[in-house]
């Protein structure tokens, strides 16, 4: 008898055991970011909040600055399932997302605040829905700042400026489209090849947000700054969908809250930095100009806009409420 309640016992503890393994979430994490960078520590946090917020239940063990790839193969393992989290850009991510596409549209957002008050409303919905049929669920949505122009050579004031200019743009056809629009010759390349290539002269010039001007010395080989502020582009907690989809709901929320948390301390460190990062360059002798008349760039995506409506007719509407957006 007792050896039948013994072992009783221990088959319900092994149970126990399968059990807890079943719903237990060992997850991995992809970070393009080095450490110290507004996303790498709030990632960090998101980390820290997702053991404490699911008991233990999913944890998450954090990669920072691209040691796992670069960023479209990441996208790409995150689809898979052979990463479950991603700290993303949207750039990359809209050849392979149509919805997600619209945010790299030249000056579809009127500034940041714009752009988180789409991400909120019907627009984000629809751009969440069109990633997660695709492999990649958002969970929240990170600030990145607006990117301008930069080079080595003289302050761009007109599209006239950047024609005949050869200037590194992310892997997407409505950058390398933006580039050629306004005459000058787009030369896709990874992040992590920027700086040699800027210093070395296989390109005049590149694009980005004040952080990653800063932080990766851009400055020091490109040393004229242009507040085009021609795109504005979020970068995304994602992860697979099916992973995500495995959890219980009340596990999805706890993942969910997690992510939003991390993406408040994002912005405000994120606002820090930008300040920080401009006033660093331009201690270090940047020339920044305003751009009094963004009229003329505006007008010359015509183009851009058109082909994208080409391939997405159906995604007119969205582009739509996005600018009626207040």
């Amino acid at each position: 008898m007792f050896e039948n309640i013994t072992k009783s016992l221990i088959g319900a503890a092994a149970l126990s055991v399968i059990c807890v393994t079943a719903h237990a979430a060992d997850w991995r994490g992809w970070n393009i970011h080095v450490e110290g960078y507004p996303n790498t520590v709030a990632m960090d946090k998101f980390a820290e909040l997702l053991a404490d917020k699911t008991g233990g239940e999913v944890t998450l063990q954090m990669f920072h600055g691209g040691t796992l790839g670069s960023q479209p193969d990441a996208v790409e393992q995150v689809r898979a399932g052979a990463l479950e989290i991603g700290n993303f850009n949207l750039g990359p991510i809209g050849p392979i997302v149509a919805e997600a596409n619209v945010v790299s549209l030249p000056f579809i957002f009127k500034d940041v605040p714009h752009m988180f008050r789409v991400l909120d409303s019907d627009g984000g919905a629809a751009i969440a829905a069109g990633m997660a049929a695709k492999g990649l669920t958002p969970l929240a949505w990170y600030d990145a700042g607006a990117r301008s122009f930069y080079n080595g050579e003289k302050p761009i004031n007109t599209p006239a400026d950047v024609q005949g200019m050869k200037v590194r743009v992310m892997n997407n056809d409505l950058f390398t489209g933006m580039i050629s629009q306004l005459g000058g010759n787009p030369s896709p390349m990874a992040f992590a090849e920027v700086y040699q290539a800027l210093k070395t002269g296989v390109v005049d010039g590149a694009e980005n947000n004040w952080p990653s001007y800063e932080s990766t010395g851009h400055f020091e080989v490109a040393g004229y700054y242009s507040l085009s502020q021609h795109l504005i582009i979020p970068e995304c907690i994602c992860v697979n969908t099916a992973a995500f989809e495995g959890l219980s709901a009340e596990m999805q929320s706890a993942v969910t809250e997690a992510a939003q948390e991390s993406a408040v301390l994002q912005r405000e460190l994120w606002a820090a930095r930008e300040k920080a990062s401009r006033e660093a360059v331009e201690a270090g002798g940047v020339i920044v100009n305003e751009i009094a008349d963004k009229a003329p760039f505006q007008d010359a995506m015509g183009p851009v806009y058109e082909a994208y409506f080409e391939t997405n007719p159906t995604l007119r509407p969205l582009v739509e409420l996005i600018q009626a957006t207040e």
